[in-house]
């Protein structure tokens, strides 16, 4: 069993099989629409979910996250109604924050929607928001902007209540940089497919292979993200010893094709539905032809 992190509910989701880890942003189009989008994911064979936390500057997003950020944050999404969701959602999956570091140490303890203009972050730092997503019922964070050099508080603020964090390592990153990140990542590794930005591909990188193999020494779940929009993607992609995959950009792809064209919400969560089953199967037949693997959940 690869190393459980602090988090029960991650380390058992890739446990004896390929975990899929699709994303959507919180609020995307609106409140009402992201939950039944988010439970369609549920349905449809998610063992790990990512919900972003919208912010005004998603350096890490192609165009097709940065619609879903902007639709988010036009229909009223913050750090205090993203918790809200995650208490009304009703799935089976853990549940990741995948957010902007600013968000997080910019939370305040004295006022709930975070501190006024102007006003001085939280003594606490990271602190108040990780005990406000733990109580929510969040069990881990990406953090795309956050250098693991700089994690220290966030790190500890995690271990305190039993949340994992999440890092992204590159297929540059290397040497100390590298070891850095591993010394501090648990629950899993988010292995970046390709350099860029995110947003859905037609193929799969080529370096994907190499660096899962440069992380091969590390006792933590390795999950590949960034372009993965197929299922014999993700077989691929599985196949050649990812423990997971993870799918952000095809999926927000379906939730902008649906605000763009007024279809009903249960149209879209059907399709939502429909891919993740497609992409989780296609996890699995990766899987199952790996040499010696044993029978997948």
């Amino acid at each position: 069993m690869l190393d459980a992190g602090n988090s029960e509910a991650i380390a058992e989701a890739f446990d004896g099989g390929p975990a899929y880890v699709p994303y959507l942003a919180v609020g995307d189009p609106s409140y009402e629409a992201s939950l039944e989008y988010v439970e369609a994911l549920d349905r449809g064979g998610a063992d790990v979910i990512e919900l972003g936390l919208p912010f005004s500057e998603p350096i890490a997003e192609g165009p097709t996250i940065q619609g879903a950020v902007v639709r988010a944050l036009e229909g009223g999404m913050t750090p205090d109604r993203f918790f809200d969701f995650v208490g009304d959602l009703d799935v089976d999956a853990p549940l990741v924050c995948m957010t902007y570091y600013n968000l997080i140490y910019q939370y305040g303890d004295e006022d709930a929607a975070g501190p006024k203009a102007g006003d001085a972050a939280s003594s606490d730092g990271p602190r108040a928001f990780v005990e406000a997503a733990a109580a929510a019922g969040i069990e881990g964070f990406v953090v795309p902007d956050l250098p693991a050099e700089e994690a220290d508080p966030l790190r500890a603020a995690c271990d305190e209540c039993g949340l994992d964090l999440v890092f992204i390592v590159a297929p540059t990153t290397k040497g100390d940089r590298l070891a850095d990140i591993m010394g501090r990542v648990s629950g899993y590794v988010y292995v970046q497919a390709r350099l860029g930005t995110t947003g859905a591909k037609s193929d799969v990188s080529d370096r994907t292979a190499e660096s899962l193999d440069r992380l091969s020494g590390y006792d933590v779940p390795k999950a590949v993200g960034f372009g993965i929009s197929t299922g014999e993607q993700a077989e691929r992609i599985v196949g050649s010893g990812a423990d997971g995959i993870i799918v952000g950009s095809a999926l927000v792809d379906i939730v902008a094709d649906g605000d763009e064209t007024d279809l009903p919400v249960a149209t879209v969560a059907d399709r939502l539905e429909s891919l993740s089953r497609e992409l989780k199967t296609g996890a699995e037949r990766g899987y199952a032809a790996r040499a010696g693997a044993p029978e997948s959940r």
